[in-house]
């Protein structure tokens, strides 16, 4: 919130986060006595003031000084509600490549360290930073303005907000700290989330996204027991689920899904569908396996990836008289994709799968191949009492999916 405030007067990117951070650090002197009753604004300001010295102590000042205060107002003391939305948009200019637009979201409006986006994007550390470098030099040159676009331009610039403000969802839930999921992230997804269901109304794919995020959150509290270990969907207390965030969940996934035959359905709406049936169904036994693997066929015609591709194979294996050999096959297949060689989810459905077939020796390697590429500590143990259990197996077949 600071950052995008900020950056809104500063139009520097660089600028912006560098003097974030000394309002911080200036805070733990300032704050020794207590707390502002508005930190956020007292933060505000203070980067600003910050900013606006250090522009002064350079020879470019009056070049600079019309960029300061925002065309058709003053630089407010508050930052604005709408100051992510804006940060948002602008990260997610045409002009940079998507990977960029996602990785220069997370650091400067969430401070996501760089491991953090390279777990998400599912990329190395070194080229998600030179991303981000190369991101903010081109929003600088080009003058990439920080506003929401004008009705004429949300079109080619909502796909990619979208799909960044879905990857902060997920960037909560693949961290290293030592709870299964950030919920700062999380909420300043679904923060994000419903900013854009109030711009745009009318349009399907960000009430879907919604949808999606509220069913899935909906089972936030069942993902871990009493001790806070790991516990799978299809082992999850339902009693412990949310149902008022399944209710606006399900109306908003509905309301996102387009009559008719050949609809178009879009990602977010297929996506929501899926976690919809899982929110709708009152055990495992009686979930509609059959529907969600057809619509994840759907979902690889609108939005193919390897992810896509394997949440299919890992939904296949669930429908009751499956194939589990050739579930097995595709996996396999899988594992020469480059974009899946850092994604932990990819051996541990093998792991699943091999074990459910009794070759639980190789169970034990692909889980052993799962914990190396898994940072949380909650993963860990139940990755690693799975690998011990397939260890410790005489060949009887058991356990769940990596999903949860």
């Amino acid at each position: 919130m600071v950052v995008a405030a900020t950056a809104r007067v500063t139009r520097d990117l660089d600028l912006a986060e560098d003097c974030t951070q000394d309002a911080f650090v200036r805070a733990l002197g300032a704050w020794a006595d207590g707390v502002p009753g508005n930190p956020t604004g007292w933060l505000t300001v203070t980067a600003r003031r910050i900013a606006l010295d250090r522009l002064r102590r350079e020879t470019a000042l009056r070049r600079r000084l019309p960029l300061l205060v925002e065309p058709g107002g003053g630089a407010e003391d508050e930052p604005e509600p709408a100051d992510p939305l804006r940060l948002v948009f602008a990260c997610c200019h045409p002009a940079l490549a998507r990977e960029s637009q996602v990785a220069l979201t997370l650091r400067l409006l969430c401070g996501v360290d760089t491991t953090a986006i390279a777990a998400v994007l599912l990329a190395g550390e070194a080229g998600v930073a030179a991303r981000i470098t190369r991101a903010k030099r081109k929003i600088a040159s080009a003058r990439i303005p920080f506003r929401i676009p004008d009705d004429d331009e949300l079109p080619a610039r909502l796909d990619a907000v979208l799909t960044v403000v879905h990857l902060l969802y997920t960037a909560g839930h693949v961290g290293s700290g030592p709870a299964l999921t950030s919920t700062d992230l999380t909420g300043r997804a679904f923060g994000l989330a419903r900013m854009l269901v109030r711009l745009l109304p009318d349009e399907p794919e960000p009430r879907a996204l919604l949808g999606l995020l509220l069913l899935t959150e909906a089972r936030a509290g069942a993902r871990t027991d009493g001790g806070g270990e790991l516990v799978l969907l299809d082992d999850q207390d339902r009693s412990g689920w949310d149902r008022r965030m399944i209710a606006e969940g399900l109306t908003l996934a509905t309301a996102a899904l387009r009559p008719g035959p050949d609809a178009g359905h879009g990602r977010f709406a297929l996506q929501a569908a899926v976690a919809g049936l899982h929110a709708v169904a009152p055990s495992p036994e009686r979930t509609d396996r059959a529907l969600i693997v057809t619509i994840y066929d759907a979902l690889m015609r609108v939005a193919p990836s390897p992810v896509v591709a394997l949440n299919r194979a890992a939904a296949r294996s669930r429908v009751p008289g499956a194939d589990l050999a050739a579930v097995l096959t595709d996996l396999e297949a899988l594992a020469d994709d480059p974009a899946l060689a850092r994604y932990p989810y990819l051996p541990a459905a093998r792991a699943d799968v091999l074990s459910r077939l009794g070759r639980t020796g190789e169970a034990a390697v692909a889980y052993d191949a799962a914990l190396e590429l898994t940072a949380n500590p909650v993963e860990r143990r139940f990755l690693a009492g799975r690998r011990e259990a397939a260890r410790a197996s005489t060949g009887s077949a058991g356990g769940s999916g990596p999903g949860r």
